[in-house]
């Protein structure tokens, strides 16, 4: 039974369906036709965005939905193509395919390979806690800049011309210059501009749905006036009929390393935003999500699109509310809708012929819109600005180099800051303050008395090797500043979570210092497993046992038992 249970853990959505209630059935059904009117444009509309024929739009919207059903544990969740990877799966296509169509179908869908494998990978080594090390701004500035970057790259259909793409100050200047070439399609931009009007003006109704009010209408217009002949406006065209088959993804050996690095950002990306997507619905529903599990399901979800003939895809945060007011109760909301869009390919490859290319623009610049974080950048730049401009770095990283790039580069910033914070932390010398319990910073309290001939000196930070030479160069400036003679110098360790070979040999050396000195080192409120780490080291016995005290009043009140001074506690 365990072993049975630990298998079935991995398909969450047998576990629904053990459990489904018949009163959720209408709910499911309907939500899932209401979600399909959404997913049709939407799945094109990102398509085009990212460089792909509309029609693999639809079939990563099909695919993915029903592998996500499977293996999601996500109650609500709907996955599929967005604009938050649209800039990505550009940058590596675009360059790469020259212009075939098949050829850049092939490598967007091995970046989704790619992209499942890694998620699996990491679901099954339980490594879903790695997006936490990105922090806020730095997610902020790379989501603000595959925004600019995506809704650069739209704005040609908006007007109603092409561009060659080169990159979102290359294509800014190109555009200026085919606009005052007077390039632009009136009609076309007129549609286009009224699309998004429409859409951003509805953006917060629960009752009407904005996108596909805005692009029906379009669609009709354009349909119903012959604008395609008329006008010369640009419209989708008749969609092949059927169903995607399996299909791998074959690419060059020139295309690996572009698309492993392409696949890898994407997973990044897609499951930073999947997480927080999930934990927010689980806490709305009250229920719990395995973070593991979800990087399992959204790798599942992405394998399937690209041997499906597919692209990466990520959860929706404007698709996924769409399913939450329509009612959905469980994955097969999902089902549904990609039952519907399938029957559409099958039915009716017609009826989107006079969907124009500037009301898909405006889809996706509105959802380019919607990933713009101001608000709490102006948060974060009144109370820690390095942090503010931390992400304007890598916002210009992304605009200036690139999609690619410039998610490396904020990988890069990440763990760069990380380091940092360990590598130069905060100390502190500890002194006595009149009123107050305990020892504190001496800067803090200026007035803190210091006990005579003893050295409290606080290390917050974990002690490895790329900060073992300051710990050692500010414990001996602490001890050189002192007003007394030295005697013992007592190091605070409560903050200090671990210490490493190169740190244990620097306590080494400090301790040889000291000694020469006729100074004992001596330790304080050092943790158990630090302890443990110090012993296998054969620290503990070089030190003394005798020198490692549980608190710091401990210590004080050995030094005060051992040395005759003048202290009043």
């Amino acid at each position: 039974m365990p072993r049975q249970i630990s298998w079935v853990r991995w398909l969450p959505g047998l576990l629904t369906l053990r459990r489904y209630q018949a009163s959720w059935l209408r709910h499911d059904i309907v939500a899932g036709i209401v979600l399909a009117t959404m997913l049709v444009p939407v799945g094109i509309a990102y398509a085009e965005a990212s460089g792909l024929p509309g029609i693999y739009g639809l079939y990563a919207t099909i695919v993915p939905l029903l592998a996500y059903a499977l293996f999601g544990p996500s109650r609500i969740l709907v996955l599929g193509p967005d604009s938050s990877l649209a800039a990505v799966i550009l940058g590596v296509v675009l360059p790469l395919s020259g212009g075939d169509p098949a050829r850049a179908v092939a490598l967007a869908g091995m970046m989704a390979v790619v992209s499942g494998t890694v998620c699996i990978l990491a679901g099954a080594a339980r490594l879903g806690f790695v997006t936490e090390l990105l922090s806020k701004p730095i997610r902020y500035g790379y989501m603000n800049g595959i925004a600019l970057t995506v809704l650069i790259s739209q704005l040609p259909k908006l007007f109603g011309f092409s561009i060659e793409g080169h990159g979102p100050l290359r294509d800014l200047w190109e555009m200026a210059e085919a606009i005052l070439g007077g390039k632009t399609n009136w009609t076309a931009l007129a549609i286009g501009a009224g699309t998004l009007a429409v859409i951003l003006l509805l953006k917060n109704s629960k009752r009407l749905p904005g996108v596909l009010i805005a692009v029906v209408g379009a669609t009709a217009i354009v349909g119903a006036l012959d604008l395609d002949a008329r006008a010369d406006v640009s419209v989708l065209g008749q969609l092949p009929q059927g169903l995607p088959g399996f299909a791998i993804p074959w690419i060059t050996a020139a295309d690996i390393i572009p698309v492993l690095i392409g696949g890898c950002a994407i997973a990044l990306i897609s499951f930073a935003d999947t997480s927080v997507l999930s934990r927010a619905y689980a806490a709305r529903l009250r229920t719990n999500v395995d973070p593991n599990q979800e990087m399992a399901g959204l790798g599942a979800a992405n394998l399937a699109a690209g041997f499906f003939q597919g692209f990466p895809i990520s959860s929706s945060a404007s698709r996924t509310p769409v399913a939450e007011a329509a009612g959905a109760r469980t994955q097969l909301t999902g089902v549904v809708g990609a039952l519907v869009v399938a029957l559409l390919l099958l039915a009716a490859p017609n009826l989107l012929r006079d969907l124009p290319n500037a009301a898909l623009a405006a889809v996706v610049i509105a959802s380019a819109i919607g990933l713009i974080e101001i608000t709490d950048l102006v948060r974060i730049f009144r109370i820690q600005r390095w942090e503010f401009w931390l992400s304007i770095v890598c916002f210009v990283g992304v605009a200036v180099l690139g999609a690619i790039p410039g998610i490396g580069l904020a990988i890069a910033i990440a763990i760069l800051e990380f380091l940092w914070d360990g590598w130069r932390p905060h100390s502190a010398v500890l002194g006595r303050p009149e009123g107050v319990d305990g020892y504190h910073d001496i800067t803090r309290y200026p007035n803190a008395r210091q006990i005579p001939g003893l050295v409290l000196f606080r290390w917050d930070a974990p002690l490895f090797f790329a900060n073992a030479e300051l710990f050692k160069e500010r414990a001996l400036e602490a001890v050189a500043q002192a007003p007394t003679p030295v005697r013992w110098l007592v190091v605070t360790a409560e903050p200090v979570t671990s210490v490493d070979v190169t740190a244990a040999d620097v306590l080494v050396e400090l301790d040889e210092t000291l000694h020469a000195a006729g100074i004992e080192l001596c330790f304080a409120e050092l943790k158990d497993p630090v302890k443990d780490k110090l012993r296998r080291f054969g620290l503990f016995a070089r030190i003394g046992e005798q020198r490692f005290f549980p608190t710091i009043g401990a210590a004080v009140s050995r030094y005060l038992e051992s040395h005759h001074v003048d202290w009043v506690d």
